[in-house]
């Protein structure tokens, strides 16, 4: 049985919440699933706006998808299965194999955000890799980065 206050969550925080009580930016392990002959499998919330007050252009979530996928497949390649938008266009649910530590989490998720400061193009953006390779912007993953790193200390702080 994982253990998620070992791994560095709150109990309490785990799972889905009231989203009129939720803050954001912020890191929450959504839910653990135990594989019936061992492993497990990790989601986790990477929140940036609150709920049902403001939301994501297409153009901002499409080109910090990108990134998250390019950041995690680089630095937890053994770990990393997927990256998914949240429809309610206020964060993305990443979804890992066999890692749910949450320090180690949040600082890939700060390099990642870090990369995206310096970058010169975002990752991907060619007519091979994407099904909508004219719809990004470095600059709106760049300020979206900014605002989400600049909030780091308060990610943990689900409501």
């Amino acid at each position: 049985m994982v253990n998620v206050e070992q791994l560095g969550w709150n109990p309490a925080a785990v799972g889905e919440l009231d989203h009129r009580i939720l803050k954001a930016p912020h890191v929450k392990l959504r839910s653990v699933t135990e594989g019936p002959t061992g492993g497990a499998v990790f989601a986790v919330d990477l929140r940036i706006n609150l709920p049902n007050t403001t939301f994501l252009s297409s153009t901002e979530m499409h080109s910090y998808e990108h990134f998250l996928l390019y950041g995690f497949q680089k630095y937890m390649p053994q770990n990393f299965i997927s990256i998914g938008l949240m429809g309610c266009q206020t964060g993305f649910y990443l979804v890992l194999f066999n890692e749910g530590n949450a320090e180690k989490i949040c600082n890939v998720y700060e390099n990642i955000l870090n990369d995206v400061l310096v970058a010169s193009e975002v990752p991907y953006v060619n007519i091979e890799q994407c099904g909508n390779y004219k719809n990004h912007s470095l600059e709106l993953a760049q300020m979206l980065a900014r605002r989400v790193l600049d909030a780091k200390s308060n990610w943990r702080q689900v409501v």
